[in-house]
């Protein structure tokens, strides 16, 4: 008995130290590509609140509903978001394929127009329903355009990041997705970003992100979601919160849900 403890204790060790070396041999881009894949649910259904906050503590508060599914092998996420309330944005909707290696497809529906419109990639840095959040917020940018830097380690709320710098690969991506250089600070623990600093196409500050209470939505995976994302514009002083009051594992999401024709049903 003694002996199979001493063995157990010695795999336990051999495996610690084993994910520690494979931590440390792990380039920025592999850290941040792992990042990406953390948070990828194969279906989810959720449910949260975005409140805006202006410079002078005005809030606007919208109940937004999600359904996410994965396709391709996990290569492609469709995504469907519909603002429930207020009854000014009630049954606006984002339909957006997240492709890895390709740019993203997404459609706008705005019901008092009666219409679906594309959006294009000059329009993704543009803000996302008058929030602090862009369109290019809403999905994960593609891995090869941008360059990438481990600039160190820190410490986000207790929680030990390998703090990152993406560079665009050109003026073109730059523009694309609205900042000359992101700086991520993502978790050691569950590849979870926890924080991440915007600088803008000048090269000077303009937004902070903060993400809390990440939680494991699928555990046999070990996929996290957090279900509280900040989002501060340091240059006009605005807010936007995410908070996801609901978020339901769902491998099983409707596949007409990601369809213009269902986008245009309100």
């Amino acid at each position: 008995m003694k002996k199979y403890k001493t063995f157990i204790v010695c795999v336990v060790v051999i495996m610690f130290f084993g994910s520690l070396e494979s931590q440390e041999n792990l380039s920025a881009k592999q850290i941040v590509d792992r990042s990406f894949q953390a948070t990828k649910l194969a279906g989810s259904e959720t449910l949260s609140t975005m409140t805006i906050i202006d410079n002078r503590g005005r809030e606007r508060v919208r109940e937004i509903a999600t359904v996410s599914k994965l396709y391709d092998s996990g290569e492609t996420e469709k995504r469907l978001i519909r603002f429930l309330s207020p009854a000014d944005v009630k049954g606006t909707g984002l339909l957006t394929f997240d492709y890895e290696n390709k740019d993203d497809d997404m459609w706008l529906f705005m019901p008092a127009l009666r219409k679906t419109r594309r959006i294009v990639s000059t329009e993704k840095a543009k803000n996302f329903m008058g929030s602090e959040f862009t369109y290019a917020d809403m999905t994960p940018p593609i891995l090869e355009n941008f360059s990438y830097e481990i600039l160190g380690e820190e410490e986000v709320a207790g929680t030990p990041c390998w703090k990152i710098e993406m560079i665009p690969v050109d003026d073109d991506i730059a523009d694309e997705n609205g900042f000359s250089k992101r700086i991520s600070f993502i978790a050691k623990q569950d590849y979870v970003i926890r924080k991440a600093i915007y600088y803008d196409l000048d090269g000077e500050l303009h937004k902070e992100l903060a993400v809390e209470n990440v939680k494991e939505i699928d555990a046999k995976n070990h996929k996290y979601r957090p279900t509280r994302m900040v989002m501060v514009n340091k240059q006009n002083g605005r807010k936007s919160v995410l908070d996801w009051d609901e978020i339901q594992f769902n491998p099983e999401v409707k596949d007409e849900f990601f369809t213009t024709r269902y986008l245009e049903r309100y």
